[in-house]
């Protein structure tokens, strides 16, 4: 199956197909996989609304999910993110050297959070 864009229809066969943890063995292994990225989206909405970065907890969240999806975390992240969440995550994705550098898209337009990145050049 290719995947130009993701939507409802194929968002879950999209996870499911770069899905890679040899420890998991049950669908709810997969789902608490696919989980954590809510809890990313929460963390980063409670900082939005004035709250603490909490920016351990965030990398450690995004570490297991680049661990158990690979490269495919980066589409599942911004699918599920709203766009005001968008320059934070890619905030992240830079202090990870994880931001894609081909294809060009929509992605790199975004101006990240510099005072999100100050914080992770602090760790």
């Amino acid at each position: 199956m290719k995947f130009d864009e993701l939507n409802e229809n194929n968002y879950l066969l999209f996870a499911i197909k770069f899905y890679n943890n040899p420890q998991s063995v049950t669908m709810e292994d997969f789902q608490s996989d696919l989980k954590r990225i809510r809890y990313v989206k929460r963390l980063l909405k409670k900082y939005k609304n004035g709250g603490e970065l909490k920016t351990h907890l965030i990398l450690n969240h995004l570490i297991i999910l680049f661990n158990v999806f690979d490269d495919a975390a980066v589409p599942l992240l911004f699918y599920n993110f709203e766009e005001d969440l968008w320059p934070l995550i890619k905030s992240f994705l830079i202090f990870l050297n994880r931001l894609p550098e081909y294809p060009i898209s929509k992605i790199h337009d975004i101006v990240e959070d510099f005072n999100c990145l100050s914080q992770l050049q602090l760790i």
